[in-house]
């Protein structure tokens, strides 16, 4: 491909490391799991996006060579060289090879807030094939080989991946004014939901701070963040009001229903305990919130919710 630092990356030949942080260290907004350059051969290659757990991360792949094949939902395409896989993680799809194809890529796998937002933005775009710049390949080979490579501290491993995460941004939002604005947009919508909790958020309203019309704004929102807006917009008034009920020990129920946006204290209790299993006021006496503001915990949750 003449690429410079894309052939470092092969020449130092196939290679993949896992990457974790210690037991009880403090997670990092972006965080690679794993990375590695493969050449795959034959069949015995196969993701299903709904097998791989309940943690949430993403897989950010380059073909180089080969073909492979990827189930998306319900549409089933080829990846082929020149083309970058974005997948989050659980999520309805698979990739595979078939028996007798070959496959080369690298791959980077992350987690993490930032990641996890950033990506799903750009999903919410693009879908999961993307064609990236000839500069923003090698790039991303450079992340891949230094994390192969080194990276022995966290922070040093959370930084090339937030590297990595930056490139991409960078080759899909600054190459598609409209993806950018749409991307500024739903960020917008983000710090006008968390400023204003106490009041009303109708999704017309949301579709309206954005200049969107409802059901685009719907579609992008809930490809960016995982969650309708609706929904999105109801567990955070719910964690507010998690913090609240064990912050302020001394304020009414009633008060912390109203200030994170409940007219009706009953429906406050009634929704709290879909999310929380508990109602407002056991749950302010056991002192769930630390247990329950992890994001391990809160997935577990949101999915039951969801459920």
């Amino acid at each position: 491909m003449g690429n410079f630092v894309l052939q470092n990356l092969l020449d130092f030949g196939p290679a993949s490391r896992t990457v974790s942080l210690p037991r009880g260290r403090q997670s990092l907004h972006t965080m690679p799991t794993s990375s590695g350059y493969e050449i795959r051969l034959g069949g015995d290659y196969d993701w299903d996006g709904r097998k791989r757990g309940l943690a949430p991360f993403t897989v950010l792949q380059h073909t180089i060579g080969g073909r492979g094949n990827l189930r998306y939902e319900n549409r089933t395409m080829q990846v082929r060289p020149g083309e970058t896989l974005l997948l989050l993680i659980p999520h309805n799809h698979r990739y595979w090879l078939e028996r007798n194809e070959t496959w080369e890529f690298f791959w980077i796998s992350m987690n993490g807030e930032e990641a996890l937002r950033i990506h799903r933005s750009i999903l919410a775009m693009t879908g999961p094939v993307l064609r990236l710049k000839a500069g923003t390949i090698d790039q991303l080979a450079h992340c891949c080989h230094r994390l192969v490579t080194g990276a022995e501290t966290p922070g040093a491993a959370s930084a090339i991946a937030y590297e990595a995460a930056m490139a991409l941004y960078d080759d899909v939002f600054g190459s598609h004014p409209t993806f950018a604005q749409e991307y500024r947009a739903l960020q917008h919508v983000l710090s006008h939901i968390e400023s204003h909790l106490d009041q009303r958020l109708a999704v017309g309203d949301l579709a309206a701070v954005a200049g969107l019309s409802r059901a685009h704004f719907s579609r992008i929102f809930t490809a960016s963040e995982g969650l309708p807006p609706a929904e999105f917009v109801l567990q955070k008034r719910l964690r507010r009001a998690a913090k609240l009920l064990t912050k302020t020990a001394e304020m009414p129920i009633k008060e912390v229903s109203a200030l994170c946006g409940f007219d009706d204290p009953n429906y406050f209790s009634k929704v709290f305990r879909r999310l929380y299993g508990t109602s407002p006021s056991d749950f302010r006496t056991s002192g769930m919130y630390a247990s329950v503001a992890s994001p391990t915990a809160r997935k577990g949750r949101q999915a039951a919710a969801a459920g």
